[in-house]
């Protein structure tokens, strides 16, 4: 490889991009604890978390919606208006993720948020904890986009708007919803289920789902970054050599 060609890769321009619930803030067991609370109170006779678990990830709407639907029930606006503030409330106390504050001052690389939370939401709980320090206004949410994850629309708004090819972003995810996301927007996912509502059937459904590894303790996040970054300069080096002998072939 010349010297020209492992400069070019070394300066490549990376991005870390993170979801917010279950990734940056321990919420999403705060989240589903009101959200089955709030569905209990107004269906007493339904087996309430069966249903809503296995729909963590989605916006919060998605979940009500789906959640009548397999339950055979009916929810208003006002009753999803009133839901989903009563959820972001509750979220907006939860804790840090332990470990992500060291874990994001070890890495280098720029970074960005992409949830499917509003930006309001997004933006007061990375205030509260000291978190939006590492994310500025890089924060692209499901309200500014046309469609929320599993669609890959907040990550693709991140790589576009930031001017990184979409190869060059390493996510962050702990939902299936999530992973469905980045690998639409061609981007390689780490799973993360260190959270408090992490479960082995999650690990399991974040592998299928698509993403690349999968761990448990935001201490290992630096050193797997590390390894994505230099993975890509192998390839950048590889590509180089393989070029070098075709053109000396020719």
């Amino acid at each position: 490889m010349t010297r020209e060609a492992s400069d070019e890769a070394s300066r490549e321009a990376r991005l870390l991009i993170c979801d917010c619930d279950g990734v940056l803030i321990d919420s999403e067991t705060v989240a589903a604890s009101m959200l089955v609370r709030e569905l209990s109170a107004r269906w007493p006779d339904s087996d309430i978390e069966p249903v809503v678990l296995p729909l963590l990830g989605l916006r919060i709407e998605r979940v009500l919606e789906e959640s009548a639907v397999a339950l055979g029930k009916t929810l208003t606006a006002a009753d999803i208006d009133a839901i989903r503030g009563s959820v972001e409330a509750a979220a907006r106390q939860a804790p840090v993720v332990d470990g992500v504050e060291a874990a994001l001052s070890q890495i280098a690389l720029t970074k960005a948020c992409a949830s499917n939370s509003y930006t309001g939401y997004v933006e007061a709980v990375l205030a509260r904890t000291g978190l939006g320090r590492f994310f500025g206004t890089r924060l692209f949410c499901a309200d500014r986009v046309a469609r929320p994850k599993p669609a890959p629309d907040v990550y693709v708004a991140a790589a576009d708007t930031l001017g990184v090819a979409r190869e060059a972003c390493l996510v962050v995810e702990d939902s299936v919803a999530g992973v469905a996301a980045a690998n639409a927007a061609g981007m390689p996912v780490l799973g993360f289920v260190g959270g408090g509502h992490a479960t082995r059937a999650q690990m399991e459904a974040l592998i299928t789902a698509g993403a690349k590894h999968v761990f448990d303790d935001m201490r290992e996040l630096p050193a797997l970054v590390d390894r994505w970054i230099e993975a890509r300069l192998e390839s950048a080096r590889l590509a180089t050599n393989i070029k070098g002998d075709e053109s000396w072939q020719a």
